[in-house]
């Protein structure tokens, strides 16, 4: 259909429209732009495309551009000098801008016949740009090569997820048979739950999840299962029924995926939604779809739903050695009393979840306790983000190994994980060193050491003495 009315385009547009530009705004419309229907969605993608490429040929060229401002500034400047009565210098100044002009007269005659002679050709990068400014996904990931970007998914999120490599490659198995087309493609790209203590990483790798597969933190829909414990509350997702209050509302799931269908989805402490909810999700796990309280049908196939439980959090937490094996020789212990745990914590969770529910599942993940080695390397990683923040006002900064250890001692916790890491760092490096920028003991061209002295962390300068 598109290769039929192609030159219809062409005409109106002025310029060629490539075989492979075709191609994409076919594949890129059915994949990116769910909510409309073929051919249609394609021939806007295509008509949009060749509209933004004759606009940007109808811009002047650099060089055109510089000449007209040039050209501007002499007769400005001419004006002035036959103001303040410098008629010599004025007459130097219109010499100047009589061959300007002629100039000028060239470039244009030269754009003219250039425009004549050659017609611009839509791509399949121009596409892509178009499909980027309707979806908001970044132009980066969909014109890349995605089945390259995938087989380095698990490079892209060790980066930012520290300690989880099981949970890091069991996600990007499942995303890689999606997108290898070994799934159905009537459901979501992926369905997992997460399960393990709390500030272990659970919250963290799907926020990596959702900007490595679609391009932005905010591409994540979190959502708080403990506000669905009531039966009326679950009308919240998909809007009001008509005639009930609430129903010109908003609804808060169907509604946001509706704007953003390629999204991720985190349902927190899902163990305590009302039985609807699972009802409701099991719809979308099946078929890929649903209908909101107005009748409209939303389709979840482009995004990634992610449940986090607490379901045997406790039987984590009575594991002694979890946490604490940082020795070479106890390594294999760690493994095999994690492996005891996941069994248990498995059980534990066919115990509260229906059979019909945990079935639809593409992966169970339970999640590392994080070790004192794990915590280590997340504050080389904070204070690395630190040091990115500093250098901008020309500040370096280095750590002691004592200063690390001291902080990944206090900053870890068996039962928090690494979240009071963050309240550690603020209150131990960031405060003190925001104090000392403010009056003037460091500045521009310093080196900040960050080390350990009678217990308490110092900050110190080559010229000054110790921060305390």
């Amino acid at each position: 259909i598109l290769r039929g009315i192609k030159h219809r385009y062409e005409e109106h547009h002025g310029l060629e429209i490539a075989d492979d530009a075709l191609k994409a705004a076919a594949e890129l419309a059915a994949r990116y732009v769910p909510d409309r229907f073929l051919p249609d969605k394609a021939i806007d993608l295509v008509d949009e495309a060749a509209s933004r490429v004759r606009i940007r040929r109808s811009y002047a060229p650099p060089s055109l551009q510089e000449a007209l401002k040039g050209l501007e500034s002499l007769r400005r400047e001419k004006e002035q000098a036959i103001a303040q009565q410098q008629y010599e210098y004025a007459a130097e100044l219109r010499d100047r801008e009589v061959k300007l002009q002629e100039r000028i007269k060239q470039l244009e005659a030269g754009w003219r016949s250039q425009r004549q002679e050659e017609r611009p050709t839509v791509t399949a990068e121009d596409i892509c740009e178009v499909v980027s400014m309707w979806t908001g996904i970044p132009v980066t990931r969909i014109a890349s090569e995605e089945s390259q970007r995938l087989l380095k998914m698990e490079e892209a999120l060790h980066e930012k997820v520290i300690g989880q490599d099981e949970a890091i490659r069991t996600v990007a198995r499942a995303v890689r048979r999606a997108r290898a087309g070994l799934k159905d493609p009537r459901r979501p790209i992926g369905v997992f739950m997460f399960l393990g203590p709390t500030g272990v990483g659970k919250t963290y790798l799907a926020r990596a999840l959702a900007e490595f597969m679609f391009g932005s933190e905010d591409a994540m829909i979190r959502l708080d299962m403990s506000e669905f414990m009531e039966k009326h509350n679950v009308s919240r997702l998909i809007g009001a029924p008509p005639g009930y209050v609430g129903y010109e509302d908003a609804a808060q799931l169907t509604d946001t995926v509706r704007r953003k269908p390629h999204c991720l989805i985190l349902l927190d402490e899902i163990e305590k939604a009302h039985p609807d909810v699972f009802n409701m999700l099991l719809q979308i796990f099946d078929d890929g779809h649903l209908t909101d309280a107005k009748g409209r049908r939303v389709d979840f196939r482009n995004t990634i739903i992610i449940m986090t439980s607490n379901v045997g959090s406790d039987l984590i937490r009575k594991e002694q050695v979890l946490g604490f094996a940082t020795k070479r020789e106890e390594a294999q212990t760690f493994q095999e009393q994690y492996e005891r745990m996941k069994e248990k914590v498995l059980q534990a969770m066919k115990q509260v979840f229906r059979p019909e529910f945990l079935n639809r599942l593409d992966a169970v993940v339970v999640f590392h306790p994080l070790t004192k080695e794990h915590i280590r390397k997340i504050v080389e990683k904070e204070i690395r983000e630190i040091e990115q923040r500093v250098a901008l006002k020309g500040i370096s900064i280095e750590i002691t190994d004592a200063a690390k250890d001291w902080l990944g001692e206090k900053g870890f916790d068996p039962v928090f994980g690494a979240r009071p890491l963050r309240r550690v760092l603020q209150n131990e490096i960031e405060d003190r060193l925001s104090e000392a920028i403010l009056e003037g003991r460091f500045g521009e061209g310093d080196t900040v050491r960050i080390d350990v002295q009678d217990g308490e962390i110092v900050l110190l300068n080559v010229s000054q003495p110790a921060l305390t």
